[in-house]
């Protein structure tokens, strides 16, 4: 083979292999970004919430320890006074110090730049339930948005979560705590991921386990419709779900 025909068939090669690079990002990529965006953005929220508020208590203390709320701390001290605040909260005289204006505002810089994150979280958080409504509808119904989406990145992808049976999604998540049962003889774990949802937390705790089974179940039937692109079948499973455990 002539040295030309060398160099168009490497060059055939490289535009084969981009263009499969280019294909070969699809839903699952970038459901599995903006979850991990949401995580580490709420990480890096309660960092500088928890500055913040020892900041702001060096001025005004008695409503820092008023609200536990990060998000409507951060509003509350953005768009009212000192005085207002206090005022709300029937204190004439407040311990905290006088600060003069230049440290103030170097406070409230601060509030207005976790404002920004919050609003870039919310705004993830509505991108991220419109990709799901239209990738995985029935996951996303039945999981919730965030659960889905945390047991889509932990698997990688739809494909994954489709070929695995129901009980290891019940304690998809807990790997740790099942490794430490096989070696140690510790008691196993009865879910992973999916003890944030709903209907396994509205639960007694004796009851839990076998809620986190039945929604492993429905899970696993949800996530192979939406890979095979089946019919809805979200809200029906929910109701089967609540009248099982009625």
């Amino acid at each position: 083979m002539a040295k030309s025909d060398f160099k168009k068939l490497r060059e055939l090669n490289l535009k084969l292999a981009k263009q499969k690079i280019k294909e070969s990002v699809n839903e699952d990529n970038l459901i599995c970004q903006a979850i991990n965006s949401i995580a580490e953005t709420d990480k890096i929220i309660n960092t500088l919430a928890k500055r913040l508020r020892e900041w702001y208590s060096l001025y005004n203390p008695e409503f820092t320890n008023s609200i536990s709320n990060n998000e409507k701390f951060v509003e509350l001290i953005t768009k009212k006074t000192k005085e207002n605040l206090l005022k709300e909260l029937n204190i004439n005289e407040s311990m905290g110090a006088d600060l003069k204006k230049t440290d103030l505002d170097a406070i409230l810089t601060l509030a207005k730049q976790i404002t920004t994150l919050f609003k870039y979280q919310s705004e993830t958080e509505l991108y991220l339930k419109t990709i799901m409504e239209n990738y995985c509808p029935n996951l996303k119904e039945l999981a919730g948005t965030t659960i889905g989406a945390k047991l889509l990145e932990h698997t990688g992808s739809l494909k994954r979560l489709v070929m695995m049976p129901a009980s290891p999604l019940q304690i998809l998540g807990a790997e740790k705590a099942l490794f430490r049962h096989i070696k140690t003889g510790a008691r196993p774990p009865k879910f992973g991921l999916i003890h944030d949802h709903q209907f396994i937390q509205s639960a007694k705790r004796q009851e839990q386990g076998k809620r986190a089974r039945a929604l492993a179940d429905k899970l696993s039937l949800a996530v192979k419709m939406d890979y095979f692109k089946g019919k809805f079948i979200a809200k029906k499973l929910k109701v089967e779900l609540e009248e099982k455990f009625k």
